[in-house]
């Protein structure tokens, strides 16, 4: 008798084991990204610190720039302290995935393959695309097509890069590389074009103003948007970032640090008519 009941008791103790097994392991694939970030009491955000004016270091060696005092204000509202890595995109993006930071705060959107590993916050800036040519000769560029043949600069694995090769361009790439270094490869004919977002090329070509380049009057294509890229799992953090951000917009302070580094408001969708669409697929 007494073998009997201690069999049992074996069985009920297995069975209730199990079970705890079971919601243990419901619990663990829960979403915990604000969880987790509300713990540690810090934002992990990588970035590349190159890449003006959206993220880099000022003439005081400070980390600064539109993405960066955004995500900052995001990060005090939520009583949280920021913590900064630095990588190129293809790192940033690494980084993320690996869940080695919470986000990345780099000018970010999100096409083609992105879309199925990540997941985007809510716009902090609304854009176009545009190409920086020589002044004077634009190049030899007067269209997307005419980008056939000429050397097109940029980091690897970036929409823009894809479509320069899309286009017949030959692809230059760069690592990390800062603003003046991709321009003066322009105005000297180690590159000819550059694309990417209107207004960050606007920001740098007039940042540099003593580098013979321009942007491409006229020759503007895909409106878009960015924001602080995420894991396609973070949606918890992401709606606490949202709804930070619908405050930041709702009490001006997106606008006022927008037109800080921008000199208009780029939190509201553009007013130029950008109807041509350019998939890199």
């Amino acid at each position: 008798m007494k073998k009997i009941i201690a069999s049992f008791s074996v069985i009920v103790l297995l069975f209730v084991l199990a079970a705890c097994g079971g919601s243990n392991e419901k619990t663990s694939g829960k979403d915990r990204s604000w969880e987790n970030v509300e713990k540690a009491k810090t934002l992990t955000v990588a970035t590349s610190g190159t890449l003006f004016p959206s993220s880099y270091y000022n003439d005081q060696n400070e980390l600064t720039g539109y993405d960066i005092d955004v995500i900052k204000e995001v990060a005090k509202r939520l009583d949280l302290k920021v913590e900064f890595k630095e990588y190129n995109v293809d790192g940033q993006i690494t980084s993320v995935a690996k869940g080695e930071s919470d986000l990345a705060a780099n000018d970010f959107s999100l096409t083609g393959e992105r879309k199925k590993k990540f997941l985007l916050s809510s716009p902090i800036k609304y854009s176009f695309d545009s190409m920086i040519v020589r002044k004077s000769d634009d190049s030899g560029i007067a269209s997307l097509e005419d980008l056939k043949g000429k050397k097109a600069a940029g980091e690897p694995n970036t929409n823009y890069m894809k479509i320069a090769e899309k286009y017949g361009a030959t692809l230059v790439t760069y690592d990390n590389a800062t603003n003046d270094q991709y321009l003066t490869d322009v105005a000297n004919g180690r590159t000819d074009v550059i694309l990417n977002d209107y207004y960050l090329q606007k920001m740098s070509v007039n940042a540099l103003p003593d580098i013979p380049v321009k942007i491409l009057e006229d020759v503007y294509f895909n409106v878009n948007s960015t924001g602080f890229l995420m894991k396609k799992e973070s949606t918890s953090l992401n709606e606490k970032i949202n709804a930070t951000l619908k405050e930041m917009s709702k009490d001006g302070t997106l606008k006022k640090i927008s037109e800080t580094y921008f000199q208009t408001d780029v939190s509201v969708e553009p007013k130029e008519k950008i109807e041509e669409s350019v998939s890199a697929e």
